[in-house]
C-alpha cells in the first residue's frame, strides 16, 4: 500500500512526514576535521541558501506566490472540478492543533471537538503520506475555499493557487518545489492506494504547517485512496492549547490523536527566539559521549550529495542530516526543521556550543517559517546539507538576515516530537 493515513503518536506536525531512507548504516571514519580557527567575522553574514524573490526582511515588498499560468490539463480532472469556484478569503485563523486518525472521523466526533470550550474554529481535511515521484510526501486534501484561511498569509491570499488546487492541480511548498527541482506547470506522479495519477504542479506555496509539502483538493485525495475527513485542523488561543488538547483527546475514538501545531519561530527583525516554551520540563542534556558521536557522524557525511527528502546514509537534505547524525548517538529527532526548532532551549549566539542547531528562514512565500537547519561545530563553523547540486559541507556559521535562532537539543523533548507512524 503506497498511501497510509497519518497517525499522531507523541509528536506534533512532523508526523505527516514520510519514512525516508533505510536503516542508518554504521558511521565510518570521520572526514577531514573542521578548522580549529574561527572564520573571519565578515564571512558570517551571508545567506545559507539563495532566497529567490519575495520579501523576507519586513520591507513591505509584496510576496508573490509562484503559480503556473496554464490551467490543469483536461485529462487530470473533471469538467465540474475545472469550473469549481473558490470563495474569497474571509480572514485568517491560526492552525493550532491537528486531530488525525487512520480512518474517517465521524460528524459526531467533529462536532464534539468543535464544541470544546476555547475552540475558535475547525476545518475537516484529509492527511496522508503519498509517494510523489517515488518519495513519500506529507499531503493534505482540502476544501480550497475554507481551508485557505488556515494557511500562511501569502498562500491564503493567492486565489489563483486555490483555484488551481480546486481544478485538480497540486500546490507544493516553495522549499519542495525549488529544492526538489520541480517544474512549475510540469507534472508529478502521485501513487495512491487506488491508483497512480499524473498531476500538474500548479503553485509553489507553503502551507505553514511543519512537514506538509503538498496540498490537493479533497476530491483528488479521495481518488488517491485517502480516507475522507480523517483529520481536523483546530484553531484555539495559543495559551490555552495544552488544556484544550487534553479535552479534545477525551472525546476522540481509539486510534485518533491530537497534537499541537504551534512552532515558535522568529520573524525577521522580531525578538522571539526558536525553542520550546520557557518553563517546559526538559530533562537531562546530551552527554559528552552523545555529542561526540553525533558530531562525528555528521562530519563523516561531509562530501555526500544533497537530495530533497533524503535522510541518509548516503544522501541528505538539511533536516535529514540532523536526524541521521543524532540517531547515531541514540537520539530520536523529528524529521523537519520546523519541528527540530522545538527540540530544546533557545541559545544566544554568544553561548553557542558544538552540537547546537542553527535555524534559518529561506522560504520567501512564508518568511517566518523555519525551513533550513545546520549543526554548529564550534569555533564559528557549522555543517549543513545546503541545496541541490551541492554536497554536505562545513562552512562558517552564518547569522545574517535569514538567521532565526539556535537551539540546544534535549533528548526528552526531541523524543516527544519524533515521528510515530502507523
Amino acid at each position: 500500500m503506497l498511501v497510509s493515513a497519518v497517525v499522531l503518536v507523541g509528536t506534533a506536525t512532523g508526523v505527516v512526514l514520510a519514512t525516508v531512507g533505510s536503516k542508518p548504516a554504521a558511521v565510518g571514519a570521520a572526514a577531514q576535521p573542521i578548522p580549529r580557527a574561527s572564520p573571519a567575522p565578515a564571512q558570517t553574514i551571508g545567506p545559507v541558501v539563495p532566497m529567490l524573490g519575495g520579501s523576507a526582511d519586513g520591507s513591505g515588498t509584496p510576496i508573490v506566490i509562484p503559480v503556473a499560468r496554464t490551467s490543469a490539463p483536461a485529462s487530470t480532472t473533471s469538467p465540474a472540478a475545472r469550473r469549481a469556484a473558490v470563495a474569497p478569503l474571509r480572514g485568517l485563523k491560526q492552525a493550532d492543533l491537528l486531530v488525525v486518525a487512520p480512518f474517517s472521523l465521524s460528524g459526531q466526533v467533529r462536532a464534539a471537538v468543535a464544541r470544546q470550550p476555547g475552540v475558535t474554529g475547525t476545518e475537516p481535511i484529509e492527511a496522508a503520506r503519498i509517494k510523489i515521484n517515488g518519495t513519500f510526501t506529507a499531503v493534505l486534501g482540502v476544501n480550497p475555499s475554507s481551508f485557505r484561511g488556515y494557511t500562511a498569509p501569502s498562500t491564503a491570499a493567492s486565489t489563483k493557487l486555490w483555484q488551481a488546487v480546486a481544478g485538480g492541480g497540486v500546490a507544493v511548498s516553495y522549499t519542495m518545489g525549488t529544492l526538489d527541482r520541480l517544474s512549475l506547470g510540469g507534472q508529478v506522479t502521485m501513487s495512491g492506494r487506488q491508483q497512480e495519477r499524473r498531476l500538474p504542479v500548479m503553485a509553489f506555496g507553503t502551507v505553514g504547517i511543519g512537514g506538509v509539502d503538498a496540498v490537493v483538493s479533497d476530491s483528488t485525495a479521495a481518488s488517491l485512496g485517502v480516507p475522507a475527513r480523517n483529520a481536523l485542523v483546530v484553531s484555539a488561543p495559543p495559551a490555552s492549547v495544552p488544556s484544550i488538547a487534553a479535552r479534545i483527546k477525551a472525546v476522540l475514538p481509539k486510534g485518533a490523536s491530537v497534537e499541537p501545531l504551534i512552532t515558535e519561530v522568529t520573524r525577521p527583525g522580531a525578538p522571539s527566539p526558536v525553542g520550546i516554551v520557557p518553563g517546559t520540563p526538559v530533562g537531562g542534556a546530551l552527554t559528552a559521549a552523545q555529542l561526540t558521536t553525533a558530531l562525528r557522524a555528521a562530519e563523516s557525511r561531509r562530501g555526500l550529495p544533497y537530495v530533497w527528502g533524503a535522510a541518509g546514509p548516503s544522501s541528505f537534505d538539511c533536516s535529514g542530516l540532523v536526524e541521521w547524525s543524532f540517531a547515531q548517538a541514540g537520539i530520536s529527532m523529528p524529521r523537519v526543521a520546523a519541528d527540530q526548532a522545538r527540540t530544546g532551549l533557545s541559545v544566544p549566539v554568544t553561548r553557542l556550543q558544538p552540537g547546537d542547531l542553527l535555524f534559518y528562514h529561506t522560504d520567501p512565500t512564508d518568511p517566518g517559517y523555519i525551513s533550513h537547519v545546520a549543526i554548529y561545530l564550534g569555533n564559528g563553523w557549522m555543517i549543513q546539507a545546503p541545496q541541490p547540486g551541492m554536497d554536505v559541507e562545513i562552512v562558517p556559521a552564518r547569522f545574517g538576515s535569514q538567521f532565526a535562532g539556535a537551539v540546544r537539543v534535549y533528548p526528552r523533548i526531541a523524543a516527544g516530537l519524533a515521528p510515530g507512524l502507523a
